[in-house]
């Protein structure tokens, strides 16, 4: 098995040369929805606020060329406070932000409209799966990454 991998190599190495990168995982390579930045620790007083629920907030990136459909996709804590995604798309290499508190949703911002923090600010793990339950991606963090964590 050792000699089958060490002879593989060398074809590695040249198909990395040829593209000028190896991709790390098949979700690079295809593309597809991601966890890009998590804002776990709204600034200032922690009231309840719905000015601070919506400091608290998800960032999902869509990394391929073509849109995605979102429809019963779910974000989801390590405690499984969920939110589920409406019937909306997330265009091709764009953002949404996914907002603890209560608004009205658009393109780029979609609301969980609840009265109480989800992502704790000590450590957690937003999960986010296709609506056929498969996991896209996650993050996590603990007290030693600052109010955010890039993922």
């Amino acid at each position: 098995m050792r000699r089958g991998i060490r002879a593989a190599l060398p074809a590695l190495a040249g198909a990395a040369a040829l593209t000028g990168t190896l991709l790390s995982t098949p979700a690079e390579a295809a593309g597809g929805v991601v966890i890009h930045r998590v804002y776990f620790d709204s600034p200032g007083t922690d009231d309840r606020s719905n000015t601070s629920l919506n400091a608290e907030w998800v960032q999902i990136k869509n990394t391929s060329s073509s849109a995605i459909p979102l429809r019963n996709w779910v974000l989801k804590d390590a405690s499984n406070h969920k939110y589920t995604f409406p019937d909306v798309k997330i265009g091709a290499g764009r953002t949404m932000k996914v907002r603890t508190g209560r608004g009205s949703d658009t393109a780029a911002n979609k609301y969980q409209n609840r009265r109480a923090y989800v992502w704790n600010n000590t450590s957690d793990t937003a999960t986010l799966t296709k609506a056929n339950g498969t996991r896209a991606d996650s993050c996590s963090w603990t007290t030693r990454d600052p109010s955010d964590k890039y993922c």
